[in-house]
């Protein structure tokens, strides 16, 4: 990923406007917030670090934790489709609150939605059954 999506969204300044925002909205969402933990502030602070190497500043999540990896850190979240997709428009909110204009969060979303479909362990309607298997989604060769 170019450095260029990373300035459009605003570098360093922005990424941290649209972290926060979006944990503003988690922290009272009743789909997403079973999921996170009670104090935000250590996920938050990987969610900058991975977003801004995701988007193309510096490498700041990789220098701290090595590889991403982010399905198999988040394997052991019940990730349901319809929680993928409330992140999304959490994170669409939190974009528009920042003030990222149209296209720049249009270009992100394609990255996002792929991102986000990829944590997908569950199969919605099994997110309050804690003991329900973890399992990869079928993938068509």
């Amino acid at each position: 990923m170019s450095a260029e999506l990373y300035h459009a969204l605003g570098g360093e300044t922005g990424i941290r406007r649209i972290v926060e925002a979006f944990y503003r909205r988690v922290a009272e969402d009743p789909i997403l917030k079973p999921i996170f933990p009670e104090d935000l502030t250590e996920t938050a602070r990987k969610q900058f670090l991975f977003l801004t190497q995701f988007f193309g500043g510096p490498a700041l999540y990789s220098a701290e934790f090595g590889a991403p990896m982010l399905r198999a850190r988040h394997l052991r979240f019940p990730i349901s489709p319809r929680r993928a997709r409330r992140w999304l428009e959490l994170m669409r909110e939190a974009f528009a609150e920042a003030g990222i204009d149209p296209a720049t969060t249009e270009l992100a979303f394609l990255r996002l939605t792929k991102t986000a479909m990829h944590m997908v362990n569950i199969d919605d309607g099994e997110e309050e059954d804690p003991d329900a298997p973890r399992r990869r989604p079928r993938r068509d060769p």
